[in-house]
């Protein structure tokens, strides 16, 4: 094992696994903190998924150190956290006190933040985070439900959530080469930065980036960071040369998308699915809180769609979302979809589904968590930063596509299943 990740959420960590996979390490994807004793097999890199996060700062820390210490024994030379490209956080975290909290326990004065992905759309430039077109905080992010971002410059937002000082590389540094990123970096560290913002508006500036820090201790970022990490190994003999791809075979039973995202373009997936003839359910959280709708009546309803796809979604536009939260509270809100839709997932697994498509962190986590999944084999990609991957470690597995909220193309809902036929 070369190197061990830390993820905040479910589908970040997929992401990042399908990335490292694809640059040709044999990685494996854990769900929620390894066991004592844990060993990686044959694996070259690790990712460990955790739900970290929207919980308090003190308990992701405690989450995240805990899975620090289990990368650690297991042989990891280098840890990544990574976080979604489009930084969500609150005001407290938590990426800042992760952050400092990893960055202390492995002795390093000095790490990154880069959460560009440019494949996404998602790059940083002069220290602001752009999501396409637009600063981050003129992006359909800024009514997130649970993590509006309402400034773009990663280095006030750092600064906010981190003891370190913050500091910047700005791009004509990056467009330089990794030479001139390591010395900037050193610079950066002989000043008192203890983290440094780093701009990147192309895979290229990704890559130069991951040659630069080969030494670091800590890196954290998007998937994206993860472009130029495993060439380090390699340049290092260290790395083995990629071994073939294992045939990712297609599983019998039924399929169903279940939806908590309110991301825009997972509504516009939603509209599209519907559209196109995709039975849909629409999940109210007040119709949860009133007991008007029962996860056995969803069950029944997406059973009796027959040979069709049910698509289950609570995803709605930010004045609905708004609705919601000043009746129930922002947290019992997203908390009664959450639990909804993942036992809603385990009475589907038990008719037969074995086929779960699942958008938005928070409800992959949830379902995952309640399917009892205990490891993933990552599989093909259907977008950038969504690959279908299959539950391993279980009696029966299943195949999942979690998809973090704002990922995919429009037709996303649709075209997912064609890998598996």
């Amino acid at each position: 094992m070369l190197l061990g990740a830390i993820a905040d959420d479910l589908t970040g960590a997929t992401d990042l696994a399908l990335t490292l996979s694809r640059e040709g390490m044999r990685t494996v994807q854990v769900v929620g903190v390894p066991p004592e004793g844990f060993t990686a097999g044959d694996a070259e890199a690790v990712v460990v998924a955790l739900k970290s996060r929207t919980i308090a700062p003190q308990e992701a820390v405690s989450l995240s150190l805990a899975a620090l210490e289990r990368l650690r024994a297991a042989g990891a030379r280098q840890i990544v956290f990574k976080y979604c490209s489009t930084f969500d956080s609150t005001e407290k975290g938590n990426i800042g006190p992760v952050t400092d909290a990893l960055a202390d326990t492995l002795g390093t004065q000095i790490t990154i933040v880069c959460p560009s992905f440019p494949a996404n759309g998602r790059t940083v430039y002069h220290g602001h985070l752009f999501v396409g077109d637009d600063l981050l905080s003129e992006s359909p992010m800024k009514d997130h439900p649970l993590t509006p971002m309402r400034d773009s410059s990663l280095l006030r937002l750092m600064q906010a959530q981190s003891h370190r000082r913050v500091g910047l590389i700005r791009r004509e540094i990056v467009a330089a080469g990794p030479q001139e990123v390591h010395a900037a970096l050193e610079d950066a560290r002989l000043a008192g930065n203890g983290i440094v913002v780093i701009d990147a508006i192309c895979d290229e500036d990704l890559r130069t980036i991951g040659a630069a820090v080969a030494d670091l201790p800590l890196v954290t970022g998007g998937s994206g960071i993860a472009l130029g990490l495993p060439a380090n190994f390699r340049r290092q003999g260290l790395l083995a040369p990629p071994a073939t791809a294992k045939a990712f075979g297609a599983l019998a039973g039924r399929a169903v998308v279940l939806s908590g995202s309110c991301s825009k373009m997972t509504r516009e997936q939603i509209r599209t699915a519907v559209h196109a003839g995709m039975p849909a359910l629409k999940i109210d959280p007040l119709q949860l809180a009133g007991g008007d709708l029962t996860p056995q009546a969803a069950v029944e309803w997406a059973i009796a769609t027959k040979d069709a796809i049910p698509l289950l979604y609570s995803s709605a536009d930010p004045a609905e979302v708004q609705k919601a939260q000043n009746a129930l509270g922002r947290e019992r809100a997203g908390a009664l979809v959450e639990a909804f839709l993942a036992e809603v997932a385990t009475a589907l697994r038990a008719q037969g589904f074995s086929r779960f498509l699942v958008a938005g962190g928070e409800t992959s986590g949830a379902v995952v968590e309640a399917l009892r999944v205990p490891a993933l084999f990552i599989g093909p990609e259907i977008d950038p930063g969504v690959p279908w991957t299959l539950g391993i470690g279980m009696d029966q597995p299943i195949a999942l596509a979690l998809k973090s909220g704002n990922f995919g193309g429009a037709d996303f809902f649709l075209k997912a299943w064609d890998l598996l036929k």
